[in-house]
């Protein structure tokens, strides 16, 4: 195990843990009720800087992991789906964890954490979801036709390797990762630089333009609709009530849960986008701990 401080505004202590022989970057912090934070596509732990030392700081043991392909980990050149990263979260909470869990997923990893509540209740004692994506990719059915002749189109192009180079080298130029950014966050004040860095440097890794292609064109994983009537441990669903990318009217589903009564809290973060917990940390870490204060005392 390798130890050594990221480089962010709030440090993070960097660890490597082994899994079915890559590296895998996490960070642990704090004591107490285990918290298991999955970032969203693209994303790493770095990503949950804002949050990772607030709630440790409130009696939680925090740990946060880079998603295989993504971050600091490897990035090996295979098929990619979500349930891949399901086995590995599963996989470092029985080996690194292994009591029920509080997990905290945002977009991408609130879909993980709501196929990990269904799947293995035994490691579960909540989830938390930021707005949560529908699944990994878009399902066709679920685009208009020009838009589904241009995303596969251009996923076909990602994947060539005669364009897959180019356009990925062209995707992931700074400046066009900032302008990315500011269509997803709503206050740009929270587009920074170090947060650019932070998008850009996993980028430059060999076999990144390999894992982008092959995330790009992986099946989209079970719909949370089919997921959500499984779940029988407290939820809590926080929402970017300007997010252009899971608009907050796909949080139907969670408000009427929660409107049932059926240990579900919904709560929209205004004014803020896809990564709330990064735009609006403040907020977001409060509705975080009052709600573990709730549901954890109560079970």
């Amino acid at each position: 195990m390798t130890t050594e401080q990221l480089t962010l505004t709030y440090p993070i202590e960097k660890l490597t843990w082994n899994w079915q022989g890559h590296q895998i970057q996490y960070t642990a912090m704090g004591s107490g009720q285990p918290l298991m934070l999955i970032h969203g596509f693209g994303a790493s732990i770095g990503h949950w800087r804002k949050n990772i030392p607030v709630l440790a700081e409130k009696g939680y043991r925090v740990f946060a992991l880079d998603l295989l392909g993504f971050g600091n980990s490897d990035k090996p050149i295979l098929n990619y789906t979500i349930e891949l990263w399901q086995q590995q979260i599963r996989d470092f909470w029985a080996e690194q964890i292994q009591k029920p869990t509080v997990f905290v997923g945002n977009s991408i990893g609130g879909l993980l954490t709501l196929m990990l509540m269904t799947d293995y209740p035994e490691m579960i004692a909540g989830g938390v979801l930021i707005n949560c994506a529908g699944g990994l990719n878009h399902r066709p059915d679920e685009l208009n036709f020009p838009l589904r002749f241009i995303m596969g189109t251009f996923t076909k192009l990602v994947s060539s390797p005669v364009s897959g180079k180019f356009i990925f080298n062209r995707i992931r130029q700074k400046n066009r990762i900032r302008n990315t950014l500011y269509q997803v966050y709503r206050d740009r004040k929270a587009v920074t630089d170090e947060l650019v860095e932070m998008l850009y440097q996993p980028s430059c890794d060999p076999n990144a333009q390999e894992v982008f292609a092959s995330v790009l064109t992986a099946p989209a994983g079970p719909k949370p609709t089919d997921l959500l009537p499984k779940i029988e441990h407290p939820l809590l669903v926080l929402w970017g009530d300007k997010d252009p990318w899971t608009p907050i009217k796909g949080s139907k589903i969670y408000q009427e849960r929660a409107k049932q009564g059926l240990k579900t809290e919904f709560y929209p973060i205004p004014n803020a986008g896809h990564c709330p917990h990064d735009e609006n940390p403040e907020m977001v870490n409060q509705l975080i701990l009052e709600w573990l204060g709730k549901s954890m005392d109560n079970g």
